[in-house]
């Protein structure tokens, strides 16, 4: 089994080997600029790992990783548009280097991009592998309007948390798992087994980056600290808090154009009071829990398992 380290490096020279158009640059550059800005490439290094741990050569699955991660990124141009994030991995955002137009034109051929890779070289493997990537694709877009929506809402429950990132996140790290299995020539049951994987995986992984958008070290994890508390953003640590904030303190700050910097300590202050910190990390670490426990429906030698073991339990306590 191939090491997480040797996965990542095959992804990235396989990002760097991508040939674009010569022109237009405008239309290319913040693409090359995005894809080659780093990231922790967790969705292809899942896709290739699936592939690995069936026996089946990396080459199998080259494209469509390399088309799961085009997508992720292209999610991510338009976030920072909607989300008015002006850092991402510690550089400028491409709205911001650029502009807003050039972000969402950019992110559309990014879009499409990741449609022809995932086509790419599938064989009679194309109609299940597309099937997936565009199910996966519109349930994304139905988080990211869930999310949205939570915006001007006081009423979210955990409940409709949860339901939101496994369709804004999750459901693309399952994804990444079952692509590798489709590619890989594996059965049903073995898809499914590994898609459930990538699913709770996916939400121990959303969960962590709530956690480190307040809690982080912005040094290391490449963007402002306190940007959800800004912008309202109904994360799990929020809607925790405003169940149990009986002192009323929340009701003074959300919503309102105050100071960034009283406002995030106000927040935060409260998260502190009522322990929310070391309960979420109780739920990550359930969700990582069972992420590994649909390990056991699958035939995996020793290394492989632990690999996926590993992987699990390193996403419940990233610092980036």
């Amino acid at each position: 089994m191939k090491t997480s380290q040797f996965l990542a490096d095959y992804i990235n020279n396989a990002i760097s080997e991508i040939q674009y158009p010569a022109s237009p640059r405008g239309l290319y550059e913040p693409i090359e600029y995005t894809l080659e800005g780093g990231g922790k490439r967790i969705r292809p290094v899942l896709a290739l790992a699936v592939c690995d741990a069936l026996g089946v050569p990396l080459e199998t699955v080259k494209y469509q990783a390399l088309g799961v991660e085009m997508f992720h990124n292209f999610t991510l141009l338009h976030d920072d548009v909607m989300d008015k994030a002006d850092m991402r991995r510690g550089k400028p955002t491409v709205h911001i280097k650029w502009n807003e137009s050039t972000a969402i034109l950019s992110g559309d051929a990014m879009l499409t991009m990741a449609t022809q890779l995932v086509c790419r070289n599938a064989g009679d493997k194309t109609a299940d592998a597309l099937e997936l990537f565009n199910r996966t694709a519109m349930e994304v877009y139905d988080g990211q309007q869930y999310d949205m929506d939570f915006e001007s809402r006081m009423d979210v429950t955990v409940d409709e948390y949860i339901n939101m990132i496994r369709l804004k996140t999750s459901v693309l790290l399952g994804c990444a798992c079952e692509m590798g299995a489709i590619m890989a020539g594996a059965d049903t049951f073995v898809r499914k087994a590994f898609y459930n994987y990538g699913l709770k995986l996916g939400l121990a992984f959303q969960l962590q980056d709530d956690y480190l958008d307040t809690y982080g070290d912005p040094a290391v994890f490449g963007k402002k600290i306190g940007g959800d508390i800004l912008n309202d953003k109904k994360t799990w640590l929020l809607i925790s808090a405003l169940e149990q904030d009986d002192k009323g303190e929340l009701a003074a700050v959300i919503g309102k154009d105050i100071d960034a910097d009283v406002k995030i300590a106000t927040v935060k202050g409260v998260y502190d009071r009522l322990d929310l910190a070391n309960k979420c990390h109780e739920l990550i670490d359930q969700y990582a829990a069972e992420a590994i426990a649909y390990l056991d429906e699958l035939n995996l030698d020793a290394d492989a398992r632990e690999f996926f073991i590993d992987l699990a339990q390193k996403s419940c306590r990233r610092t980036h």
